[in-house]
């Protein structure tokens, strides 16, 4: 270039703003300079992909004043559009290119155009590039095939990603990043926790995890209820000078909350030299769900104090804790102030589940009602289902019934929901109506979720589902919950033959049926692998039972154990015989 082209280039470079762009596009014009590649493909970079905020119209112009546009300058757009509302145009754009004389001669056109449809979710156009990287030799190229993996990932095809993984020559750190982002979207946690592992022990030499995979492995953890493990995350975190991240400390708050220590979470809060709104929501989210509600309007008071406003999420963790700890008045007295606008939102649908959520642990269902008909936004499922289960706990088996035709209006039925209304039949008996819920489901072909139930020992998670006969150790752990079962009949504990919604001939077939619930064995492997008085950690994917619920709290007493069982909506503590969700949940 030029010491003319040297100068507009640098001006093009440190150009501020659109209007500034304007001039020198210009000058470009007036001179004909706009006809040399290496100039027009620094003007257009600027205004296609520094511009703040872009133009794409403007750079669209631009590009299609150029008769015949380089590989750079088709790259450039094709980027451009990448990360635009109009992803197909960057796709079209690539395409054109293939279809002329010259290949494109680098890997970038396909990674450009690989993030076009990572961002349209073009699972078609994908395949194809994926077909032209191959035919094009482009296989050796480890930020393509890394942009590809993240294109299968996207697209929630984890065995897809897998295998271009295996493919890369050579593996970074950005590419282990984009395997476990992978496996956490496809809820993959174990291969997660895995993969961290595998990168602390260095096994593809020069691999290290960096604060991306901190945070992602923290989700898996608080996912997984994975304490240990988080710990050790937490543990490299600070060893390699990450401890300073605010994501990374936020993520941690929230982590240990959902594996039911608080006490560490507030060790991690309270030596943070920085809080943000996200941090405060963390802390008072995770003190709701393990059901200190007081603590938790204390600490969104201090927040306030602080001079940080709270956003939707912040009201959803306040109301939730009023609601999980049955403070009905403060919870009320919070929801009129949102209403008032003081907090300079409108209540949302998580804020009206929460309060609906409240008066129906409160046994205020024809308030709650009340409320959801009233509701100046339309019902949500949520808020339906929400309501479904108060009436589950009170056996009201009329307004129960109404509730499910709603699901059905709204085409939201789950078979969670069915699920609740059996269980509202059977607590007052009405075999009948099970039978015929039963029928209904079989004829609309609803089935239930399997439930599973997690527990994590010296690092290492197990995962049990009801009757399971997989684990390596089952015959001991199926001899020590038959000798917990001994034990807590001596106390008292007697099974909840209403959670078992099958109508059998005898109350001891029904007791047998539940026996084998995943909860149980993850309980019983627990006090089987544990020493006493260690605390015993359980997370389950679905609503834990009145049986398992009432089998835990035996437990707790019987063999003086924390239990804490984490369920799809919150976190039970049981210790003596009690737990922290007053047997409302």
């Amino acid at each position: 270039m030029s010491s003319s082209d040297d100068h507009l280039v640098s001006m093009i470079v440190s150009s501020t703003g659109k209007s500034h762009l304007r001039q020198i596009h210009a000058v470009l014009l007036r001179t004909s300079l706009i006809r040399s590649s290496d100039v027009f493909h620094h003007f257009l970079s600027r205004l296609a992909l520094s511009l703040v905020p872009r133009d794409l119209d403007y750079s669209r112009r631009v590009f299609s004043q150029r008769s015949n546009p380089s590989v750079s300058h088709c790259n450039t757009m094709i980027r451009a559009f990448s990360v635009s509302e109009t992803p197909g145009e960057g796709l079209r754009l690539f395409r054109s290119l293939r279809r002329k004389t010259f290949p494109p001669a680098n890997p970038l056109s396909s990674s450009f155009a690989l993030k076009c449809c990572i961002k349209s979710g073009d699972l078609l156009g994908g395949l194809q590039i994926h077909g032209k990287i191959f035919s094009d030799g482009f296989l050796s190229d480890s930020l393509l095939l890394t942009t590809l993996m993240d294109f299968y990932s996207t697209c929630e095809n984890s065995a897809a990603a897998c295998k271009v993984f295996d493919e890369i020559p050579k593996r970074d750190t950005v590419s282990y990043n984009v395997l476990i982002s992978c496996f956490l979207r496809n809820k993959r946690t174990r291969d997660v926790l895995f993969l961290f592992d595998k990168m602390m022990k260095e096994v593809d030499g020069c691999v290290k995890p960096d604060g991306v995979t901190c945070l992602l492995a923290l989700q898996a953890c608080a996912s997984l209820g994975a304490l240990d493990f988080g710990k050790q995350v937490h543990d490299f975190i600070d060893g390699n000078g990450l401890g300073g991240a605010l994501n990374l400390n936020n993520t941690l708050v929230s982590m240990y909350s959902r594996c039911g220590s608080m006490d560490k979470a507030y060790e991690v809060f309270n030596r943070m030299r920085e809080r943000n709104v996200v941090s405060w929501t963390a802390m008072i989210s995770g003190l709701a769900i393990n059901g200190f509600g007081k603590e938790a309007i204390e600490a969104f008071e201090e927040m306030l104090k602080c001079g940080i406003s709270p956003e939707g999420h912040t009201l959803t963790g306040l109301l939730s804790a009023c609601s999980h700890s049955g403070l009905v008045r403060e919870g009320m007295m919070f929801f009129d102030r949102l209403k008032s606008g003081e907090f300079m939102m409108k209540p949302n649908l998580h804020h009206y589940g929460c309060i609906v959520d409240l008066l129906g642990r409160a046994r205020l269902l024809d308030k709650a009602y009340s409320l959801v008909q009233s509701m100046e936004v339309k019902p949500d499922s949520t808020i339906w289902r929400t309501l479904l289960g108060a009436c589950r706990v009170q056996g009201n088996v009329e307004l129960g019934e109404g509730v499910i035709s709603h699901l059905i209006e709204l085409k939201a039925e789950e078979a969670g929901d069915y699920v609740l209304l059996l269980n509202t039949y059977s607590s007052v008996g009405n075999w009948e109506k099970v039978a015929e819920l039963r029928s209904l489901m079989k004829e609309k072909r609803i089935h239930t979720k399997p439930g599973w139930s997690a527990m994590e020992v010296q690092g290492q998670v197990h995962e049990f589902i009801v009757d399971d006969v997989s684990h390596p150790r089952k015959e001991e752990i199926y001899k020590m919950l038959a000798e917990i079962n001994q034990q807590l009949k001596i106390a008292g504990y007697v099974a909840e033959v209403a959670s078992e919604l099958h109508n059998l001939d005898s109350e001891e077939e029904k007791g047998h049926a539940l026996t084998y619930h995943s909860e149980k064995l993850a309980i019983a492997f627990g006090i089987l692998m544990t020493p006493p008085g260690t605390t015993i950690r359980v997370t389950k994917n679905l609503r834990t039972c009145d049986d398992c619920h009432n089998f835990a709290k035996f437990v707790s007493r019987v063999y003086d154990r924390v239990v804490i069982v984490r369920d799809r909506s919150r976190f039970h503590q049981f210790k003596g015989g009690f737990c922290s969700c007053n047997d409302f949940w």
